[in-house]
């Protein structure tokens, strides 16, 4: 569009009566060369829609648990070419500063398949501009060639030492949204004060560099490199460090289904079976393709259970196959279902799959190390919302567990500070089927735990045990842990304050609740105040989050229960866990006792109804 058509839309904003909002207006359409986005804020400022025109110019997107997130189209609250080209001159800006030496060290950048056709964003354009704008200021960078699983970004960073890295994805997140993920040096997702620090220089960095937008320089440039097959093949060649029982997995009668979710996973799942010895998973075909439009799911979520996993549980019984693997869009996550016989399927939530794969990955270290001596060194990690069931197999076995704030950004970072210390993480993992199996990635590995699962279940049938029956035999040993994990979801972030809020004064000014549906609350630990009622000085032990909501709950009966809000959705989530001693295993009555403290939880705390909550469509 050519000056005229700026100054036609630039005198029609000005009739909004908001000098602010006419600043952004007109910022937005002389700086956006993106034809289909300009448009978008054209037409709204031509039909003066004051409300989504300040919905979408006057705010920005802030580092959450995942990077950016935020939906694709116009605007400087949303993700498109113009905010990315912000985003990355933003931290150009800072890594210059931070490493002396980034014109050597470079950038990594990987992408997901997502795309979106009304604002000609897809996820690879995205990391192309991302490239030009480190090309521009002779910052090498090395571009994947190909969409590749989010973890292969951290991997990259590692092994080419390179300064950052960034990954334009939004995971599981629905169709319309997408993301810029920044990894670190050392292959952890960034924490303060990085975070606040790259988000003021975004600020300082907003008017584009005309080279910035020279997409072609990734293809034309001598400074960018393809790392795909260097990388492929040193993941693929160090993922046997997590294969413990090669011989068994090429005899395998076990057979597995796989389903990537529409996403990036098809490949590289099936190159990590073959690594470690196995015959390919048979691939779901109408999910195997990248579909940015996720066709076959209601939500490309695999979190979500049996709901989005028909097409899978369906192919897995008509090809006689006992376990499906799901890997979600950006293969960093892994669900799991299990065929039991006479009762169907068997799928695992985050914690249970957890119980079973920290139980296997220290059956194969105690193996390799017999002195119990080493166990000192030996550490397991998990955020704070999951299951406690690693702390009892610590406080059974002598290694050490530590909790982390919610996100595997913060485990990442844990790792990277208790390796340089000379210690041993074995294995991690977030409630959200987040898990690292061993430490080759520090970060969710969907990939390399599919096929430590496949070879898990192959052991354990050489011992004529399902996973399920393991499952079992785990609690037994270590004490039942049954949990409960769930959402409601609220599009109005008033209304998550003032849910908070009144927790916060429940009984009185600053007096939190002391018992929910009839039970008694023994302490509670706020880390978006920094208040624990159980530490001496009542202070959180955990860092503050002053930028989410985050309280939790112990009971006198033991119970655990915790109301958090999303870093990547508009939602409350909610978690409950009944951890029992070793021995305890009246799981009936365990199981009531939690259904009735998760619906007090959420009925007397969330009040859904009063608060237009919209509750999991299970």
């Amino acid at each position: 569009m050519g000056d005229k058509g700026v100054m036609n839309t630039n005198q029609n904003c000005h009739a909004t009566g908001d000098p602010q909002l006419d600043k952004a207006i007109y910022q937005w359409i002389t700086w956006d060369r993106n034809p289909l986005t300009r448009a978008q804020i054209e037409e709204l400022a031509r039909e003066r829609n004051t409300v989504e025109l300040r919905k979408r110019l006057c705010s920005r997107m802030a580092f959450g648990t995942a990077g950016l997130r935020a939906a694709m189209g116009a605007g400087f609250s949303r993700i498109n070419d113009l905010t990315i080209i912000q985003s990355t001159q933003g931290l150009y800006k800072y890594l210059a500063k931070f490493f002396p030496d980034f014109g050597s060290r470079g950038l990594v950048i990987g992408y997901d398949t997502r795309a979106q056709e009304t604002s000609g964003c897809t996820s690879e354009r995205l990391a192309r501009l991302t490239a030009a704008v480190m090309l521009c200021k002779d910052i090498p960078v090395y571009l994947f060639s190909t969409y590749v699983p989010t973890p292969f970004v951290p991997y990259a960073v590692k092994k080419l030492g390179a300064a950052a890295g960034v990954m334009v994805t939004a995971s599981h997140n629905r169709k319309e949204d997408n993301g810029f993920k920044v990894y670190w040096h050392n292959g952890a997702q960034i924490s303060s004060p990085h975070d606040k620090e790259i988000l003021r220089c975004i600020e300082e960095s907003t008017e584009p560099w005309p080279e910035s937008w020279s997409e072609g320089l990734a293809d034309s440039s001598s400074l960018r490199s393809d790392p795909l097959d260097a990388i492929t093949c040193l993941y693929m060649e160090e993922l046997t460090s997590v294969c413990f029982h090669r011989e068994l997995n090429s005899q395998s009668p076990l057979k597995f289904v796989h389903s990537s979710f529409h996403g990036v996973g098809h490949n590289y799942v099936q190159k990590a079976f073959q690594a470690c010895g196995f015959p390919p998973p048979i691939p779901v075909p109408e999910q195997k393709d990248p579909d940015p439009n996720f066709s076959t799911v209601c939500c490309p979520n695999p979190e979500e259970g049996a709901s989005v996993l028909e097409l899978s549980l369906r192919l897995a019984e008509r090809e006689g196959a006992q376990v499906v693997l799901a890997t979600d869009p950006d293969a960093d996550r892994l669900a799991v279902a299990e065929h039991c016989d006479k009762f169907g399927w068997k799928v695992f939530t985050g914690n249970e799959l957890a119980a079973l794969l920290g139980w296997w990955m220290l059956y194969n270290w105690k193996e390799t190390h017999p002195d119990p001596s080493d166990m000192e060194k030996v550490y397991m990690l998990a955020t704070t919302v999951s299951s406690k069931i690693l702390k009892a197999f610590a406080q059974m076995e002598g290694f050490h567990f530590e909790e982390t704030l919610p996100g595997f950004k913060w485990i990442g970072n844990k790792i990277h500070e208790l390796e340089k210390t000379g210690n041993e993480v074995i294995f991690s993992f977030e409630e959200s089927i987040g898990f690292l199996c061993g430490n080759m990635v520090p970060d969710k590995d969907g990939v390399s735990a599919a096929v430590v699962v496949a070879e898990m279940a192959t052991y354990l049938n050489t011992k004529n045990l399902t996973m399920n029956q393991q499952l079992q035999n785990v609690y037994e040993t270590y004490g039942y842990h049954i949990s409960k994990t769930s959402y409601v979801i609220c599009n109005h972030p008033p209304t998550v304050k003032k849910i908070f809020t009144r927790l916060r004064n429940f009984e009185g000014d600053n007096v939190y609740p002391k018992s929910c549906g009839g039970y008694n609350i023994m302490s509670i630990r706020d880390v978006t105040t920094g208040y624990d009622s159980s530490q001496s000085d009542q202070k959180c032990v955990l860092p503050l989050t002053k930028n989410s909501q985050m309280v939790t709950f112990k009971f006198q009966n033991g119970m655990v229960a915790t109301l958090r809000t999303s870093g990547t959705e508009p939602k409350i989530k909610y978690y409950t866990e009944f951890c029992a001693p070793p021995g305890k295993s009246d799981i009936m009555n365990l199981e009531d006792e939690l259904k009735k403290v998760t619906s007090a939880l959420v009925e007397e705390f969330l009040e859904p109804d009063k608060n237009n909550l919209i509750r999991r469509h299970v």
